[in-house]
């Protein structure tokens, strides 16, 4: 079963076309610039990548030019579009209305549509996806995989906010959490590193990007994370503030003469690393000119220390944990900062090998043998997961 995953965005697509006899990426792209100029990037696995120059005007045009380059002499990787079998699409909002994955029909479609106002950048890109999908791939079955469901596993205590009750009964404001397929992802991966069933295992997983989030895993289920009713809650990040006072927010509109909307804007844009360094929202960047920059190194500082808080909470809300597992293009790739988190909570009983943990983007325990609690590495994979739901959900039709 070969199976096409889609990440659509307002102005781009991002694509893979799994084998899932052997877990191969087949070909990636990503198409950008649409309804502006166009422009796909193809990269058929382990040939040199293919830029085309054409006009995309929406996403079906987008979906149409993916297909081309499957397909094409040159390039493509297939003989045609029936050996697409199934398409797996990232829904980012599934509100309360999905727990898992499920295959695409109209009252889907009806329910991500509901969830718009919930995810007014994300949702309607993702609907136009499988809409586009649905024109020009009419054959094959499409599932969808939400950033959200994975933590609908949470208990109330942990999902609601002390707002008046009806503020949730009538308009749905909760904790939703996010990056949910990439939590997912690695809790499974940790359980088959660690040897152990998820079900005997207390993990706090770490998503940490330019957009990061954590996860409290008990027993491979989500109790609580960081993100909230949208992604501008928890941790420092790249851009976004994080958790602040909430009267901040009328206090700067009043001080700054700026509208809520505004304040909002600059919460989630120009806020977080960037905001503190004033240099910028890349952490390469920051830690580049740390040494010289006072407030460059603040930021850093400020997102390791929110990081240590949550998790302190988490390891108090699961009384314990067995694993931290770190992910995500931070996650993955800076050895400074596991160092650094596993040295400032060894009182959990965290302890690393500096030399295991050199490791970047690669499966790996770099515990000491005698740390109470591991700490791994694990490259996620969302796309993977994709195809895993997708496989699962139309192999059982």
């Amino acid at each position: 079963m070969k199976i096409l995953v889609i990440n659509a965005g307002s102005s781009s697509l991002k694509y893979q076309f799994i084998d899932m006899d052997n877990m191969d990426v087949i070909a990636k792209g990503l198409c950008e610039r649409i309804g502006i100029d166009g422009r796909l990037k193809h990269t058929p696995a382990g040939k040199d990548t293919v830029i085309i120059e054409k006009a995309m005007p929406d996403h079906t045009a987008a979906i149409g030019m993916v297909i081309d380059a499957l397909t094409d002499k040159d390039h493509g990787v297939i003989s045609g579009m029936d050996e697409i079998s199934a398409v797996g699409h990232r829904v980012v909002h599934g509100g309360e209305l999905f727990s898992e994955s499920v295959v695409i029909d109209e009252g889907v479609k009806k329910s991500i549509e509901e969830c718009i106002e919930l995810a007014p950048l994300h949702n309607p890109a993702n609907l136009t996806g499988i809409l586009a999908c649905e024109n020009v791939i009419p054959h094959a079955k499409q599932v969808a995989v939400f950033d959200t469901a994975f933590h609908q596993t949470m208990p109330s205590e942990a999902y609601l906010y002390a707002l008046p009750y009806e503020y949730y009964t009538k308009h749905k404001i909760r904790r939703y959490g996010f990056h949910g397929t990439s939590h997912k992802y690695v809790t499974g991966r940790a359980a088959e590193l660690l040897g152990k069933p998820v079900e005997e295992l207390k993990l706090i997983t770490l998503h940490l990007g330019n957009g990061s989030s954590l996860a409290a895993v008990n027993g491979g289920k989500s109790v609580d994370t960081s993100m909230g009713f949208t992604p501008l809650a928890g941790l420092v990040m790249g851009t976004r503030s994080g958790d602040i006072d909430p009267a901040i927010v009328s206090y700067v509109a009043e001080k700054e003469n700026l509208s809520v909307k505004e304040v909002s804007d600059v919460l989630n844009k120009k806020s977080g690393v960037l905001g503190v360094s004033g240099v910028s929202s890349d952490f390469r960047d920051l830690a580049e000119q740390a040494e010289t920059n006072d407030r460059a190194k603040l930021s850093l500082d400020m997102f390791s220390y929110s990081l240590k808080k949550f998790i302190g909470q988490y390891i108090a809300v699961m009384n314990g944990v067995d694993a931290l597992v770190f992910t995500a293009g931070i996650g993955e790739n800076n050895v400074e900062l596991r160092s650094q988190i596993a040295k400032e909570l060894s009182f959990f009983g965290l302890s690393i090998d500096e030399e295991k943990n050199k490791v970047r983007g690669k499966d790996m325990d770099i515990s000491t043998p005698d740390a109470k609690v591991k700490t791994l590495v694990i490259p996620t994979n969302e796309e993977l997961m994709i195809a895993l739901d997708t496989k699962r959900l139309v192999e059982n039709l």
